[in-house]
């Protein structure tokens, strides 16, 4: 099941960047961020009060706190940056540069998280950088 969530994850994040490419036009790329995070929020919080889950937020260790108001903070400078590069630049090239994530995320998870580093990642993360610098010159 989680493959199905993470092929529609990549589906709705491809729309986000033709939207926000079209929406962004004329609108300051902070404000525009800002507009889009009410909106990420309003429906993150929907989803905890259909689901019913809104009361574990009592349970939620300290450690736990820390790294999700970290993965925000991150989240939110990833979305200032993102919409700023994408204000300035075209989608074409900055989607493909903003994917880099996977390739930092397979070494940050190996170095942070102990992942393996298989052959097969190693392959894949040089594809993906090879696919960048190609998409993008």
């Amino acid at each position: 099941m989680w493959f199905v969530f993470a092929i529609l994850s990549a589906i709705f994040a491809a729309l986000t960047s033709i939207l926000a490419k079209v929406g962004i036009d004329g609108v300051n790329s902070h404000l525009a961020t800002a507009l889009r995070t009410i909106v990420v929020l309003a429906m993150a919080w929907g989803m905890v009060f259909i689901t019913g889950t809104q009361n574990g937020i009592t349970e939620i260790s300290k450690k736990s706190w820390i790294f999700l108001i970290l993965s925000g903070l991150a989240t939110g400078a990833s979305w200032l940056c993102y919409y700023k590069a994408l204000q300035m630049g075209e989608a074409s090239k900055v989607v493909p540069i903003d994917k880099l994530s996977v390739v930092i995320t397979l070494i940050l998870a190996f170095i942070f998280l102990h992942e393996q580093f298989t052959l097969k990642s190693a392959i894949g993360a040089v594809l993906i950088t090879i696919g960048t610098i190609i998409m993008v010159i």
